[in-house]
């Protein structure tokens, strides 16, 4: 018996060394590289357009929106086309059919307004489930981190609403790139820079995510400009447009036919896919969740900076933080301080820090949470907060603001380092369009497959529920039916009650901390908007991660290499721990667009891959 035992053994191990040798001697290099001039980590001018223009986070994206304006679309119809784009070429930052929180202009109606493009927890979540599995956080990689997606949601409201062009029309060309494929850019290989090990260990927990993501091939990394394909999902979106062409055909409206496109999403083919999926997988998804799943409009946070007022996604999203951190700015002289001095970062970190402790503290799902709006975005709350300026950095997360029939929620965060990298996809994008009539609209979609994707179909679903937290007293808390507070947010800015700026960007929780140096450089200092943007930036972490597990950093900055030294050793002097970063190495490519003077005037972060363009 002990003979066969050893012989076995012995054959196992023979049978590893073999596969270990073939998978050395397996080709790794680049195979079928296309031309590609990559936008990332060039600086480029101000781009000023007069009639039409797009600021999205690839070249395909703002090609295909281009395309539709120059056809006569409007700039919903156009997002709508980059949109689809940004699933096939940024997916895996990006995917489809993953959160997409926007904020619009109507220029008839002269308003602006909000989608709520994040779904919702199950039904069969709630905290005592993970809790009872031993989780203190949701874990990152789970099928029970899938949040209901919100994607064709999105998309169907847009077109009936303000849309003039069929799904299908707006579709075509992500089909089309989906399956003659696409250069590998820089941010994509960099999101999808995986060892060896975790190539093949990403295979094994994920064979479906490793075939469409590493194309099906785990011994070999991506190289930059090699083809990728996404057959799949251009099966998944033609699907999605036949619904629609079978409507037409049988004599229904524009109206019926989007929402049959919405339908075979939600309740059809690809519902059951979703279903099985879960099912197989020990997820949580049942059917009701996706038949009942439905975002809706709504009117977005305004709050007033001088003779700015800024309009914020709802509090489903951290977007009130940047008022709040605005309104904490207000009464200092920012310019007297001198741009990017180590007093100026130092106040706006310290500004930053004082709305973070807030956000923690009460926002949340407004369904599901009271949150004190207009008592967080007042000239009184600023003031307050800003009694609380301290020479040196802050050495623990602030108190929250008492604020009477309000009880603030207080946790205990892990400090021994930011949370880490999440394996696979490590960022969202964005798309701002704006066309001749004045219409502007800014979305910034995110999702990316850490958590197993629905086979066959090339739907991600994302990892979203892991921005919940499972203390039941948290404004964040998790409930079935609520939102997550997610990072991903668009903001649109009126100077002089003109609509004036669309700005959005990804980057997680240094979003808000990188749109707020944008629009200082941009209004307080008075650079251009692509100065504005590529100016040296510096990111705190001293503040709660909104992705689990929730660590913080206290006193500690990153700052890009190319800040001046003077202010590097004068925060050192001041108290913070530096973390140095290559130039552009803070991640989080700013897109805007802006209207002065019947122009538009755009911006495009060297960041990332964000291409401005228009006519």
């Amino acid at each position: 018996m002990f003979k066969y035992l050893k012989l076995s053994l012995l054959g196992l191990i023979g049978l590893l060394c073999l596969l270990f040798v073939v998978f050395l001697l397996l080709p790794k290099g680049p195979k079928d590289r296309m031309a590609f001039d990559d936008p990332w980590g060039k600086e480029r001018e101000m781009l000023q357009v007069g009639t039409h223009a797009v600021v999205a986070g690839t070249p395909w994206a703002t090609e295909a929106a281009l395309e539709v304006l120059e056809k006569g679309g409007n700039a919903y119809d156009a997002a709508i086309a980059g949109l689809m784009m940004l699933y096939v070429t940024h997916g895996e930052a990006s995917a489809f059919p993953g959160i997409a929180p926007l904020i619009l202009r109507s220029a008839a109606l002269d308003t602006i307004q909000g989608y709520i493009g994040v779904g919702t927890a199950p039904q069969a979540a709630n905290i005592d489930y993970f809790k009872g599995k031993g989780h203190e956080t949701i874990p990152k990689m789970d099928i029970s981190a899938q949040l209901i997606p919100a994607g064709p949601d999105v998309i169907v409201a847009v077109l009936q609403r303000f849309g003039t062009r069929s799904f299908g029309e707006l579709a075509q060309p992500a089909i089309d790139k989906a399956m003659e494929g696409f250069p590998v850019h820089q941010v994509m290989k960099h999101n999808l820079k995986l060892s060896a090990a975790e190539r093949l260990g990403y295979s094994f927990l994920m064979p479906y995510n490793a075939k469409v993501y590493l194309q099906g091939k785990p011994w070999k990394p991506l190289h930059l400009r090699e083809r990728f394909r996404r057959p799949d999902l251009a099966k998944s979106l033609a699907f999605l447009a036949s619904a629609e062409k079978e409507a037409l055909a049988e004599g229904k409206t524009r109206a019926e036919a989007l929402r049959a496109v919405r339908a075979s999403f939600y309740e059809g083919e690809i519902a059951e896919a979703i279903i099985v999926h879960h099912e197989k997988q020990g997820g949580l998804f049942q059917a009701a969740d996706l038949s009942n799943y439905q975002g809706d409009w709504e009117i977005p946070i305004q709050s007033d900076f001088k003779n700015l007022r800024l309009h914020v996604n709802g509090t489903w999203s951290q977007g009130i933080a940047l008022p709040m951190a605005l309104s904490i700015l207000e009464g200092l002289d920012l310019q007297a301080m001198g741009q990017n001095s180590a007093d100026y970062i130092h106040h706006l970190v310290q500004a930053l820090e004082l709305a973070m402790s807030d956000r923690e503290a009460y926002v949340g799902d407004s369904r599901f949470v009271a949150v004190p709006i207009q008592e967080l975005t007042s000239a009184t709350y600023g003031q307050q907060r800003r009694r609380l300026f301290n020479p040196k950095p802050f050495d623990q997360l602030p108190t929250p603001s008492p604020i009477p029939g309000y009880e603030p929620f207080q946790g205990v965060y892990p400090k021994e380092g930011v949370s880490t990298s999440r394996i696979i996809g490590d960022d969202t994008s964005q798309i701002i369009v704006a066309d001749s009539l004045g219409n502007v609209i800014a979305i910034t979609p995110s999702d990316f497959p850490m958590t197993p994707m629905v086979p066959d179909w090339d739907i991600t679903l994302g990892n979203r529920m892991n921005q919940f937290r499972l203390q039941e007293k948290h404004p964040a808390a998790l409930q079935a039916g609520k939102r997550p507070r997610v990072t991903p947010q668009a903001v649109m800015v009126e100077q002089d009650s003109s609509f004036y700026m669309a700005i959005n960007t990804p980057g997680g929780d240094n979003q808000l901390q990188a749109i707020l140096q944008v629009l200082m450089n941009h209004f307080v200092f008075g650079d251009d908007i692509q100065t504005a943007i590529q100016r040296p930036r510096f990111r705190t972490l001293g503040f709660p991660d909104s992705f689990a597990p929730h660590k913080m950093q206290s006193a500690t900055l990153e700052l890009e290499e190319n800040m001046p030294n003077e202010t590097i050793e004068g925060l050192r002097a001041l108290g913070y721990t530096i973390k140095l970063k290559k130039q552009w190495g803070i991640a989080a490519g700013v897109g805007a667009i802006i209207r002065k003077e019947e122009r538009y005037l755009l911006g495009a972060d060297p960041r990332a891959e964000t291409v401005a363009a228009g006519r």
